[in-house]
């Protein structure tokens, strides 16, 4: 035999031999649906190399292996003129070197009367070695092969109607192979092009873009023409083999002389598949080719639009120094064409939405902009009438100082004028008194005003120069007031003017103040409360026994050793977790302090407080229960569980009571509501308020916590980056780099969805993933990407566009990322929680700073501006 890689795969490797016809494939079919090999009458057979043979009987073989397994195959020898030793000659050979199923030989032996009789006696005593190796038939005659075999499926050389022609059989063999190879070569040229356009890198300028755009459809059109010419020729192939009439051909014969013509038929369909294909992405390629163009285009012209905006907002003044200088600022506010300095933006974003229309594949990025440009268009016009609005009230400002100072003069410039000489007599001193009292009364709205009322009132618009105009301002009042009243003493000691004193009398509120009522008044709905925290500690410290007793401990059991399956072997402390430290501590420790809060209620919260620290054993619990359901999906139906829920008498399977320490925890937050609500004025109410806020921080990190042991990926030890305080999903932007740009990394306009995880040390950075089973079993996890060290991140408060959005910096900007959240609200949490740990390294650095005087601290450098608030802390 000859090695599988010698073996012929196509006609062509072995046209000369398959062209001497020493053995052929007729397409006929024995009545058990064996395939037909025929040899015929050749006085040269045995002088054909063995390699030779074995090459064409394994090419002839494979032929119909490739269209059905397991084929049998049926030998005719036609061997009528030979003689017995050429017989047994090419039927030894035959039997050394036939690589299929051989299921029948039928021989027709020599006519000749001598070599016939040799035959009959060589046969006779050679029969039983034969029929080891093959089972041959020997056939005296052409009538005796029809007995085996239905005319339809014989040649006219042994009596049948199956016409074949062995020569034209070479040729469409040696057209069918090619023509696949071909179709072959197509699919792979087609693939190496569609490889090519998806990584190219792409230019950033237009020219060299659309130069590349002409030659990729240069080539398309060449592949095209290509695709072409080969269908062309797979129809021409396809005419000449002719389909075949099913009507009047059996399902054997049908299957046999129409494998050809399916094949190539089958090709000429995968060859139309292929082109189709090719079409539609040339065509998605080309659009999105030319949808590249238009986006550079377009962000051109958005950053160009932005600047001017940018710049006609820096350019309008909102401050001035003195009435005249605001009223200016004010009446060329009051000029300005709104729609002039807003039409660019407007006309950008009509050209945005025009490309959303057509279906951009940047749209969000599209979209974004254009409301980043509408938000500029909005914040340049708010800007405009918030300007209008300072100026307007700079102006009242200082019009009110004016009006207090020309008062003040007016003031001195009447006492200054006062006749004292004529004053000196009762009617003189009454006179006088008169005036300053009608002029105090006509001016007690600039006298008397408050400077710190008017601080308040215009404390948005002052500068430093304003806050010392208004503190001249309240000098100068008060010496005019302190001259009024020294002037008018004096007058009225002249007027001997008797003043009637006036009491004060204190005014009589007019509900006494409510003094603290007991916690656990019966006019209070807490007691009801109070009365269900007790009562559910006492059910569930019950329910904790009854599990750890009626399942856990009968784990250990002998007599129930034999219902355990295999996977629950030792694996107690998986499934229950932490329950006996949990229904130890309730039941030694905070079941009795609850109940004694039955005598002095108000130490309801004190009771949650004093032991915090314990509640954190949950936290294990919990972690725990995706291990525990794990665990329990495998053997939920295991007679072990069955027979214990039976003996406790339980309606409910062990998974529900499993689940009652999750319920527990949450409960508490419930009930210290309730309380609260019915104790808004009650002794202990502060405690509850700690408690609640507790017991709500203690579910916070629970869930954090549970998130966290979800994360892949992280090589390191997670617990050196310190607890975690909070964690989320968020859309993440990286901030865009120059250089080359490929079809692929056109995706980076949208955002990544990233879950954040911030930890005292580290901001890491994860990709939630929902891949763990499927249905129940369907979990998530978070298959780590980065993550930052937070003595080196710093933090943009505002990013132009939208208000959810905030900017995380890394290494004095080196990389950028920016963050949107769900809601302001998020937003606000998250910034609040890393402020906090900025601040607190901070003031690390303070206190180390005077023992390491090597070290170099940068303080705190807080930025604060019409668009942006930045923080960042650094150390080195």
């Amino acid at each position: 035999c000859l090695p599988e890689s010698t073996l012929p795969t196509r006609a062509r490797d072995i046209v000369d031999e398959l062209t001497k016809g020493f053995a052929f494939l007729s397409g006929g079919r024995g009545k058990d649906n064996g395939c037909i090999i025929t040899f015929p009458e050749n006085p040269h057979f045995n002088q054909v190399p063995q390699e030779v043979l074995v090459k064409v009987l394994s090419y002839l073989t494979r032929i119909p292996s490739q269209r059905e397994s397991d084929t049998k195959f049926i030998l005719i020898l036609d061997r009528r003129l030979a003689t017995w030793t050429s017989v047994k000659m090419t039927l030894q050979r035959i039997a050394a070197s036939f690589p299929g199923n051989l299921h029948l030989v039928m021989v027709l032996r020599p006519t000749g009367f001598f070599q016939r009789t040799f035959t009959d006696i060589g046969f006779r005593f050679s029969q039983e070695d034969f029929l080891l190796k093959l089972p041959v038939v020997m056939l005296s005659s052409v009538s005796d092969l029809l007995t085996y075999i239905d005319e339809k499926q014989l040649t006219p050389e042994f009596g049948g109607t199956l016409e074949y022609c062995h020569s034209e059989w070479v040729i469409f063999r040696t057209a069918i192979e090619s023509f696949a190879l071909t179709v072959k070569e197509i699919a792979q040229m087609l693939q190496t092009f569609g490889m090519e356009l998806a990584e190219m890198e792409l230019p950033e300028d237009i020219y060299s873009i659309e130069r590349i755009l002409a030659l990729r459809t240069e080539k398309y059109y060449q592949l095209k023409e290509d695709i072409t010419t080969v269908t062309k020729e797979g129809n021409m192939l396809l005419c000449s083999l002719e389909e075949p009439d099913t009507d009047e051909l059996g399902e054997e014969q049908t299957q046999e002389r129409s494998g050809d013509w399916e094949t190539v038929n089958r090709l000429l369909a995968q060859l139309h598949e292929m082109e189709t294909a090719f079409d539609g992405f040339w065509e998605k390629h080309q659009l999105k080719m030319e949808q590249y163009l238009q986006l550079w285009k377009f962000e051109q012209h958005f950053q160009e639009v932005g600047r001017f905006l940018m710049d006609q907002q820096r350019q309008l003044a909102d401050t001035g120094d003195n009435i005249a200088q605001a009223k200016q600022r004010l009446e060329e506010l009051g000029n300005l064409d709104k729609t002039d300095l807003t039409g660019k933006a407007q006309v950008m974003i009509l050209h945005g939405h025009q490309l959303a229309a057509n279906h951009h594949y940047a749209l969000n990025l599209i979209c974004q902009q254009c409301n980043e440009l509408r938000h500029h268009s909005d914040v340049l016009l708010e800007e405009i009438k918030r300007k209008h609005n300072h100026l307007q009230k700079t102006l009242d400002l200082l019009t009110s100082l004016q009006q207090a100072l020309e008062c003040c003069d007016e003031g001195a410039y009447l006492l200054a004028n006062q006749p004292m000489d004529k004053c000196q007599s009762r009617e003189g001193a009454q006179k006088a008194l008169q005036e300053i009292e009608k002029f105090l009364e006509s001016s007690s709205l600039y006298l008397n005003a408050d400077p710190q009322i008017l601080s308040s009132d215009f404390e948005l618009i002052l500068t430093p120069e304003l806050k010392a105009r208004i503190q001249t301002v309240q000098i100068k009042l008060d010496n005019v007031r302190c001259m009024f009243k020294n002037r008018q003493a004096c007058f009225r000691k002249l007027a001997d003017k008797q003043v009637r004193p006036v009491q004060l009398v204190a005014p009589r509120p007019e509900n006494p103040p409510r003094s603290k009522s007991p916690l656990f008044s019966p006019k209070h709905g807490n007691v009801h409360v109070i009365n269900e925290l007790i009562e559910t500690e006492r059910v569930y410290v019950e329910e904790l026994f009854t599990v750890l007793m009626g399942y856990r401990a009968e784990m250990d059991n002998p007599s129930m050793t034999f219902l355990l399956p295999p996977v629950l072997q030792n694996c107690k402390d998986v499934l229950f977790g932490n329950m006996p430290e949990i229904y130890d501590f309730h039941n030694k420790t905070f079941l009795h302090l609850l109940e004694s809060c039955l005598e002095t209620p108000e130490r309801v919260g004190y009771c949650f407080l004093e032991r915090r620290e314990d509640f954190q054993m949950y936290e294990k619990y919990c972690q725990n229960k995706p291990r525990s359901e794990s665990l329990w999906r495998q053997c939920a139906e295991s007679l072990f569980f069955q027979e214990c829920q039976r003996k406790l008498e339980h309606k409910l399977g062990l998974d529900s009571y499993l689940l009652k320490p999750v319920q527990r925890l949450t409960k508490y937050q419930l009930l210290l509501k309730e309380l609260l609500k019915y104790s808004t004025s009650c002794e202990g109410v502060e405690e509850l308020q700690e408690a609640l806020v507790a017991m709500l921080d203690l579910l916070k990190s629970v869930n954090d916590s549970m998130h966290q042991i979800s994360i892949t990926g992280y090589h390191v030890n997670i617990g050196e980056l310190g607890k975690v305080l909070m964690q989320g999903s968020f859309s993440v932007w990286t901030g865009h780099r120059k250089g080359p740009t490929k079809m692929k990394d056109l995706a980076r306009f949208k955002p990544m969805q990233r879950h954040l995880f911030l930890y005292e040390k580290a901001l890491v950075f994860c990709k939630k993933r929902e891949d763990h089973g499927d249905g129940y079993d369907k979990t998530s996890s978070y298959s780590f990407k980065n993550f930052l060290k937070m003595s080196a991140v710093g933090i943009t408060e505002n990013v132009k566009g939208d208000h959810r959005k905030f900017e995380i910096w890394y290494s004095g900007r080196e990389e950028v990322y920016v963050v949107q959240a769900q809601t302001v609200d998020l937003k606000m949490a998250w910034l609040n929680e890393i402020r906090k740990i900025l601040f607190k390294q901070q003031e690390l650095i303070k206190e180390l700073q005077p023992k390491v005087c090597e070290c170099l601290c940068e303080c705190v450098l807080i930025i604060v501006s019409r668009e942006q608030t930045s923080l960042f802390i650094t150390t080195s």
